[in-house]
């Protein structure tokens, strides 16, 4: 059992006139009506710092505070890999499984909280997120400078990020061994989780460009491998554009072909089953202006053939 969280925030306006319940109810789907009504009962939900009711009517600028009783997290990867360590940051092997922020049910089973461990006398900040199904290179900050600097290179997509992962068998005239995909991403609905990022027409209002460029690796009589450089780093970008592109990820329960969520589908986010990896980041290191490359090794089903990958490290 973990000890529990507050989950506070602040009523904007557009959330004012709205009962507890009903703010509750729409914004946090992954409970029932019934189930938010029971806590605000017992006294778990306070509107600033005092017990309420299901009824009462927020204003804008209010204080709402959800005190979530400990619970027992699931079972998740804990140990980790140190890929790289200086003054400044750290580059960390994540497994696939392991989340880097709280959030659902994970909390002290996140790579944040494994870190801090660790580490007690830091101050760890991911500097980027990877999927909790995505495996691989993850940027963590441990000095301000390195914070500041690196962030200022992830927005102006200084960082190269390589990624492997794996679709579907497609031949040579369906895929070609280099293309690239120009889908826009943005918010889509979705019931299991209220709204989901996916593909959105261009002209589709807050639709994000996102650009992703594909090399094949090796074709397979059952799957593809493909390695993706990305420019830009939107929300499930690979899964989305690789499925934009008619090919999702091999075992992705959430997103099907054209990049936009499966009907009627039940998945979250979070649900893994795929196999993507962040196989290698390369950026300026914020003190020294020396070029950086960190890889991690991926696992096995993402490796190439051995005299392929010796051709490939060759040229």
């Amino acid at each position: 059992m973990n000890q529990g969280w507050i989950y506070t925030e602040r009523v904007r306006a557009n959330s004012s006139g709205q009962t507890v319940l009903n703010y509750y109810t729409q914004h946090y789907r992954h409970s029932s009506r019934a189930q938010w009504q029971a806590r605000i009962e017992q006294g778990q939900v306070l509107l600033d710092d005092q017990r309420t009711s299901a009824a009462a009517v927020l204003k804008s600028g209010q204080h709402l505070a959800y005190q979530r009783p400990p619970w027992q997290e699931p079972q998740v990867p804990l140990e980790f890999e140190v890929l790289y360590e200086d003054g400044d940051l750290w580059a960390i092997a994540k497994p696939s499984g392991l989340p880097v922020l709280p959030g659902g049910d994970c909390l002290e089973h996140t790579l944040l909280y494994q870190m801090r461990s660790r580490y007690p006398n830091e101050s760890p900040v991911p500097l980027h997120r990877l999927g909790r199904g995505t495996s691989g290179v993850i940027l963590i900050a441990k000095s301000q400078q390195a914070r500041v600097a690196l962030s200022q290179q992830f927005r102006d997509r200084q960082l190269s990020k390589i990624y492997r992962a794996l679709i579907g068998p497609a031949s040579p005239s369906e895929l070609p061994e280099r293309f690239s995909c120009h889908y826009p991403i943005g918010k889509l609905p979705y019931a299991a989780m209220g709204y989901l990022y996916g593909h959105l027409p261009a002209i589709a209002a807050k639709a994000m460009a996102a650009h992703s460029d594909c090399h094949i690796l090796h074709r397979r009589p059952t799957s593809t491998l493909v390695q993706v450089a990305i420019s830009t780093g939107r929300p499930h970008q690979i899964r989305i554009h690789l499925a934009a592109a008619g090919y999702p990820l091999l075992g992705d329960p959430l997103y099907a072909v054209g990049g936009v969520p499966m009907v009627g589908g039940t998945a979250v986010a979070s649900d893994g089953g795929y196999h993507l990896h962040s196989y290698r980041v390369r950026f300026t290191h914020p003190r020294t202006g020396k070029d950086i490359s960190i890889t991690a090794t991926p696992p096995s089903i993402l490796n190439m053939p051995a005299k392929r990958a010796d051709w490939e490290n060759g040229h």
